[in-house]
């Protein structure tokens, strides 16, 4: 009987170790990114990251308004910053140093554009 518990005490003390080198495989596979956008309202935060969602290996993003900071967390094995900005931009915003697409920037709404002063209060 000692000879089976022993076995089982062994089994589970390996399974742990196991569920723990999992987690730690996953934590290495994500990044942050923090990107300098454009956006001016509440609008502009819904249309961005739902921009942002689509990019493969997003598994998250938040614009801060207030600061026009995207931080967008990402897996590096999917995806890259350069194709997270492109998304920004083909949103209609600039993203860092990459610039606002021209046709998306022109269907932004109004209050939507630079200097634009919003009253969108969500």
């Amino acid at each position: 009987m000692k000879k089976v518990k022993s076995i089982l005490l062994s089994g589970i003390i390996i399974m742990f170790a196991i569920i723990a080198n999992t987690a730690k495989a996953q934590d290495a596979t994500t990044a942050e990114l923090k990107i300098k956008t454009s956006a001016v309202c509440d609008m502009c935060k819904e249309r961005i990251e739902k921009y942002v969602a689509f990019e493969k290996g997003v598994k998250k993003s938040n614009l801060d308004v207030e600061s026009k900071i995207l931080t967008v967390t990402y897996n590096p094995q999917k995806t890259t910053p350069e194709k997270i900005r492109l998304a920004v931009s083909k949103s209609g915003y600039d993203a860092d140093d990459v610039p606002a697409d021209k046709k998306a920037y022109k269907k932004l709404d109004a209050c939507c554009k630079k200097g634009a002063v919003c009253t969108d209060k969500k």
